[in-house]
């Protein structure tokens, strides 16, 4: 299966010489599952024109510095594209902006949380179970970085992760081809390390150490990758 990745925004600048940009990063995640998929990019924060729906097998949009609240050229016609490709029945999944812009597009409300900064390993319950969740754990630890959450969710959708922070953390549409996560199961430790450290000066730095404190928590973003390529598959063959 081909994933098209819709990328949405860039490694911040000060720290794209350390590291890979989100394309590698997703395609390394699907990699490490040994199960097929292909990758291809399109940058459409960049200018790259929208794919045509009709031509494509999945989608991933990836996380942004970009809020759904900001008015970039490419901001509306990603809204147009998100409700296209689900009224296509098109297998999709949204990750951090992804997942906000997912929601903001079908009828949610997204906003930057009063709550402030999200980083580090979060802990989230697991609230639902469809079949692609089956065999994980209760919880599951997963890095972020974030300001903005989906604060309702669209009538379509249920809420299949959720933590005392973020309770809409999760979410699986009712159409069973659209899948959201506001946390990272594609990031590396040393990537959310790195990005905890970046907020220095607009977090707390007690919210920064805690933080990075939180990584010695061992990750389950395989198991959250594992369910994401039975999504995906499960999405094209129905």
């Amino acid at each position: 299966m081909q994933i098209t990745i819709i990328q949405t925004g860039s490694v911040p600048q000060p720290i794209q010489h350390r590291f890979q940009p989100y394309p590698a990063m997703f395609e390394a995640m699907f990699e490490r599952l040994g199960e097929g998929f292909s990758c291809r990019t399109v940058p459409v924060f960049e200018g790259a024109p929208f794919p045509e729906i009709a031509g494509l097998e999945a989608v991933v949009i990836t996380g942004s510095a970009a809020g759904v609240y900001d008015d970039y050229v490419w901001m509306d016609p990603l809204r147009q594209f998100i409700r296209a490709a689900y009224a296509q029945e098109l297998p999709m999944l949204g990750i951090c902006f992804g997942h906000q812009v997912m929601a903001d597009a079908l009828g949610g409300d997204v906003r930057k949380s009063e709550k402030g900064w999200g980083l580090g390993r979060h802990v989230y319950a697991v609230t639902r179970r469809p079949a692609f969740m089956a065999g994980l754990g209760d919880t599951l630890a997963v890095a972020c970085s974030h300001q903005d959450q989906v604060i309702v969710p669209p009538a379509e959708a249920e809420v299949i992760l959720s933590s005392e922070f973020t309770p809409n953390a999760g979410l699986f549409y009712r159409s069973g081809k659209a899948l959201s996560f506001q946390p990272h199961p594609e990031f590396e430790d040393d990537y959310a390390r790195a990005l905890a450290e970046l907020r220095r000066g607009k977090a707390s730095d007690a919210v920064v150490d805690a933080a990075i404190a939180s990584l010695a928590r061992a990750s389950d973003s395989l198991e959250v990758a594992r369910a994401i390529g039975r999504f995906f598959k499960a999405a094209r063959a129905a």
